[in-house]
This record gives C-alpha cells, sequence and structure tokens, in this order.
C-alpha cells in the first residue's frame, strides 16, 4: 500500500508540472502583448529580423560587403499574399526578375474592407528556406503594426537585395506574406507552393 500510495502522489506531482507548463506556455503571447505595449516594442517584428533563417531586415540589415550586380545571372522573385481575415491583401506584381546584388523593390496593396477600425501585421516566409539568409530586406511593411480605418487603402514598399553567395542552383525565390488582425490568433508562417513536396511520378507501364 505504501508503495502504491507513494506512486499515486509522483504521478499527482507530474500532473501538476504538466499543466503548469501548458498554462504557461499558453500565456505568452499575451505576455508578450501586453509588454509590446508597455515598452513600445514590437516583438514580432525583433523575432522575424533575428531568427535565424528568417533572412535580415531593417536597421539591422546590411547590403552585403563590396556586392556587385552579378549580370551574368538572372533570380526570378515570385511574391505571394495570404489574408487571414476579411479584407483585401495583394502584391502590386506577381514576380520580378532580378540580378544578385541589385536593389529591387515591389509594392503590397492593401485595403481594410471592413466598417471597423483594425490592427494587422505581416509574417513573411521564403522559399527555397536556403535563400532566407541571402534575401536582405531593406524596407518592409511587416517590420511594423498598422491600424488601419474603415475603408482605407494602404500601399507598401519591399525593397530588398539577394546576395551574390546565394546558391547558382536557385534560380527562383518565393517571398510569401501572411496579413493577419492584432489581437486575433498569430498563424504560422505561410508555406509556398514553391516548398510543397513533389509527389513522385507515376511508374511507366501503370
Amino acid at each position: 500500500m505504501g508503495l502504491k500510495h507513494e506512486n499515486l502522489r509522483m504521478v499527482g506531482k507530474l500532473a501538476v508540472i504538466t499543466l503548469g507548463m501548458f498554462a504557461f506556455g499558453y500565456s505568452l503571447i499575451p505576455i508578450y502583448k501586453r509588454i509590446c505595449e508597455a515598452t513600445g516594442i514590437n516583438i514580432l517584428t525583433l523575432s522575424e529580423r533575428l531568427v535565424p533563417g528568417n533572412g535580415t531586415a531593417g536597421p539591422l540589415a546590411r547590403v552585403p560587403v563590396n556586392t556587385q550586380v552579378d549580370t551574368s545571372r538572372t533570380i526570378t522573385v515570385e511574391f505571394d499574399a495570404n489574408a487571414r481575415g476579411p479584407w483585401e491583401f495583394k502584391p502590386a506584381q506577381r514576380s520580378i526578375q532580378v540580378h544578385p546584388g541589385e536593389l529591387a523593390t515591389v509594392m503590397y496593396e492593401f485595403q481594410n474592407v471592413q466598417n471597423r477600425r483594425m490592427a494587422a501585421q505581416a509574417i513573411p516566409s521564403y522559399a527555397p528556406r536556403q535563400a532566407a539568409p541571402h534575401f536582405t530586406k531593406l524596407e518592409c511593411f511587416c517590420f511594423s503594426q498598422y491600424t488601419l480605418e474603415p475603408g482605407e487603402k494602404k500601399e507598401w514598399p519591399v525593397a530588398f537585395v539577394i546576395d551574390p553567395r546565394l546558391s547558382k542552383d536557385v534560380t527562383t525565390i518565393t517571398l510569401s506574406y501572411t496579413f493577419f488582425e492584432v489581437g486575433g490568433k498569430t498563424p504560422a508562417a505561410p508555406q509556398s507552393a514553391a516548398a510543397a513536396p513533389v509527389a513522385p511520378a507515376a511508374e511507366a507501364g501503370t
């Protein structure tokens, strides 16, 4: 009986610890938002700039040293937009061709079609993933949160340079944004169609 009682106590303690960890993890997002409101620091923006694999951005970004435009290579950059809510969000153009080391700019268009004010922010993703560290954004609307009035329209630029050290195997990069309302559930970074696994080809004769 003593051993069984001790086992039950241990199980109870582990259950309490597990619930505590779950509650702490669940509360992180609201805690972060409260810190943002109190300090004026946009944690989502900082994470996009600092987490490896998310590219470089804003004041922290540096154009690669001694960069020269590599006119011997052309890279197609495709632009994608995902709207998590009742609003309109799209790139002004679906793709452009650039040389590594060349400064390029593309515009994104947004309209709040609701009859209420909203605050929103964008989350970027890149495909293929190996291109992300070589994609330097010098200006981007994803650095900040925005408040838009009912029916308000905005146009935002994305200015970027692709590092010439990017592997020559990469000829197409997809930059994708998900625009979501701040205060709602933060979505995961969008998965571009370019990053989706390719189904194996059917065997001949089947």
